[in-house]
């Protein structure tokens, strides 16, 4: 993307809160996000327009998703994080605690920008926002792997052995990744699909995208079950990393922003979920990050638009989604099964 274009994005998000947004009454606001490449991401598409355009100074609280849903479940009765942002599966963890406030088109009429599928509700109350939606499948260094991936099964080739990446349960992704995989391999048999994961001569269970990045890097991994958005990302710094979605599929996710129940500075986190559901914010985080748009009207050019993970022509339609609740459930139970017989 031209820096022009950046910095024409940057602009037109400005102008549109300027015109959209009255004065708060806030001086700061702490938002809970991630760190690396998305955090850059965020801050470029939301955190510096946003400030630009209100005055209001956006505080960072970098975390992964559990490690900052765990800090707004501790700080329950005295809140510092006023808003933050979570995985799909994360977010319906805080959704049950009761930690989350209720998202009110009143306060945040922007919400009448999302696509359907991106408003999440729990018990009658609005209570998470998508930012854009990734693919779970498989990526690949196209220099070492001489012929692309097709299945899921390739990960599990003898030529792959010891240079294979999987995500750890500490991952986000890890134990959404192992549900999906005994559904499209094993017809829901989690017995054959520990025994398929205790057999995987892998270098690396990962615990952090960051991890996985730096295995491809290093070349410690040529092939491993990774994230669209993180693998894109990789590839345009140079590396030859290629994403895949294998034939039994690929599952769709994405990252989602909350208000904090009790959030001291509940009125500006609300005009920061709002500024970030905007067409322009929405096609900024495409650019740097490749998801999908979770908002209606937001463009993206031709060579962004391939990189989604619907492709070019795709919508949120095409992902399949995975069941967070029934995944929920059985959870603690997977992730106890993985550290009896898979272990990192």
């Amino acid at each position: 993307m031209s820096r022009f274009l950046r910095n024409s994005t940057a602009l037109a998000i400005v102008a549109g809160a300027l015109s959209a947004t009255p004065a708060a009454a806030a001086k700061s606001v702490t938002i809970g996000l991630f760190g690396g490449n998305w955090g850059d991401a965020f801050t470029a598409c939301i955190i510096e327009p946003f400030t630009a355009a209100t005055g209001i100074t956006v505080v960072p609280e970098i975390g992964t998703s559990t490690v900052n849903l765990s800090k707004v479940q501790q700080q329950a009765g005295a809140q510092v994080i006023d808003a933050f942002w979570m995985d799909g599966g994360v977010s319906e963890v805080g959704m049950a605690a009761g930690v989350l406030d209720h998202l009110d088109p009143a306060s945040i009429p922007n919400i009448a920008n999302l696509v359907p599928q991106a408003l999440y509700s729990h018990e009658g109350q609005n209570l998470a926002v998508s930012t854009g939606y990734y693919a779970f499948g498989i990526a690949y260094n196209s220099d070492e792997v001489k012929t692309p991936p097709t299945s899921w099964a390739d990960l599990w080739s003898a030529d792959f052995a010891n240079a294979v990446t999987f995500p750890a349960p500490a991952n986000a992704l890890g134990i959404p990744t192992v549900f999906f995989l005994s559904q499209v391999m094993n017809g829901g048999d989690f017995d054959a699909t520990f025994k398929q994961l205790g057999e995987l001569k892998a270098a690396l269970f990962y615990d952090s995208s960051g991890a996985a990045a730096n295995a491809f890097q290093t070349g410690e991994a040529v092939i491993g079950a990774f994230n669209s958005a993180p693998a894109w990302g990789l590839n345009d710094q140079g590396l030859p990393l290629q994403f895949v979605v294998p034939k039994e599929g690929a599952w769709g996710g994405d990252v989602r922003l909350h208000l904090v129940k009790g959030a001291p500075n509940k009125e500006a986190a609300e005009q920061f979920i709002d500024f970030a559901l905007t067409p322009e914010a929405s096609a900024c985080l495409a650019a740097k990050l490749y998801l999908g748009p979770s908002v209606k009207g937001a463009e993206v050019p031709a060579e962004v638009a391939a990189k989604l993970p619907w492709a070019e022509g795709g919508s949120v339609d095409d992902l399949t989604m995975l069941d967070w609740w029934e995944i929920n459930k059985q959870r603690a139970d997977l992730v106890d099964r993985w550290n009896r017989e898979v272990g990192n």
